[in-house]
């Protein structure tokens, strides 16, 4: 049997320049990649203090008499952020596994708020109690798109399955245009206002945080956000299912050697990515304007999350919905007259630059 390490051993033994011609080219790409790097932090860093610089006036105002504003920025921020941060684990996950790129997810997250806004409207339930209808309707809705669509083209190119979902997003919004119509539609909390009793303690809302405000809906969106996220990561982490979910992402055919059936977990695993944006579009009902294409916005953001964060990390679509959240509140104010979504393609930008795999990603 040929022992290639062994082989290589030797011939290096004889010809001591090619160990040097080999080792200096290790060198070469060693100093080459360290350039990168450093050509990336410097241009992330001017990048950084340019926007900053242009910003200068605005950022002294916030932190001297208007402080209170930027502390109601920063509440605000961290509780929508914990909603970008469940959409977009639904989106990593997806991600992850599949390796599919899901523009349809947002559009899969209006249907959700449709469908629980169709349940409020006609039969006078509660905006949180739909939660549960939306989770396991949007489940089913991501299991036959996966089963029926998607499953026949895991094995195409990646042009393919993009244009399969951006035209999955298409119909989507327009079958609910039709359905619908573009009229922009409400739903009023009728205890967002008064006192609630949480463990014995009375709470007043709106709560007064600091001087700023926290609303009882983008509240109990919030810490709803958070304990889904939850139970999905203890579903990937401490269950049997979530062990197949794991080795499948890992390796497929692997899995498949050893009785995983992968078609079967492709179907379980967009279901529980399309779950997700359910769940997210029941819980920001009380307080968004919905339309047929309310949920583009949150489309783009789960996008830039999920890099930030790192490709299909799930912890950090969580870490980086909370930073994306931060951001688009604070850069608000601070690039005033602009749009609310500028300093988070700035964030993106430096990202790219400093971190390419995201915050929490790993090198390929």
């Amino acid at each position: 049997m040929d022992n290639s390490p062994n082989v290589a051993a030797a011939g290096a033994a004889d010809d001591p320049e090619t160990v040097e011609i080999t080792d200096s080219g290790a060198s070469l790409m060693t100093d080459a990649e360290r350039r990168e790097r450093q050509i990336r932090r410097v241009v992330g860093v001017i990048v950084a203090v340019t926007v900053l610089s242009l910003n200068f006036e605005q950022i002294q105002l916030l932190t001297g008499p208007n402080r209170s504003v930027l502390i109601q920025a920063t509440v605000t921020g961290i509780l929508i952020g914990g909603v970008y941060g469940l959409v977009s684990m639904g989106l990593t996950l997806i991600y992850g596994v599949l390796h599919i790129i899901n523009f349809a997810q947002g559009a899969l997250m209006t249907v959700g708020m449709y469908s629980a806004f169709s349940l409020v409207s006609r039969f006078g339930f509660d905006p949180y109690a739909t939660v549960v209808f939306t989770v396991a309707f949007l489940f089913v809705i991501g299991a036959i798109v996966q089963g029926l669509l998607l499953n026949r083209i895991m094995k195409e190119s990646l042009e393919k399955q993009l244009l399969l979902t951006l035209g999955l997003s298409v119909f989507l919004e327009n079958v609910l245009l039709l359905l619908f119509s573009p009229t922009p539609r409400a739903v009023q909390l009728p205890y967002a206002r008064g006192s609630t009793s949480v463990f014995g303690i009375t709470v007043e809302w709106p709560f007064q945080v600091f001087g700023a405000v926290a609303s009882l809906p983008r509240t109990i969106a919030f810490f709803g956000a958070m304990a889904l996220a939850g139970l999905l990561f203890l579903l990937l982490q401490r269950t049997s299912l979530g062990v197949r979910i794991r080795s499948v992402a890992d390796n497929p055919r692997g899995a498949a050697l050893v009785g995983i059936d992968v078609q079967r977990t492709y179907i379980l695993v967009f279901g529980l990515g399309a779950a997700c944006v359910g769940a997210a579009g029941a819980l920001v009902l009380p307080f968004l304007s919905l339309e047929p294409t309310t949920g583009e916005s949150f489309n783009v953001i789960a996008f830039v999350v999920v890099v930030l964060g790192g490709m299909g990390n799930v912890v950090g679509a969580i870490l980086g919905g909370l930073i994306i959240g931060l951001t688009q509140q604070i850069g608000g104010i601070i690039f005033t007259g602009q749009s609310n979504l500028l300093g988070v393609f700035v964030v993106f930008v430096l990202v790219l630059f400093l971190r390419p795999n995201g915050l929490l990603g790993r090198a390929h």
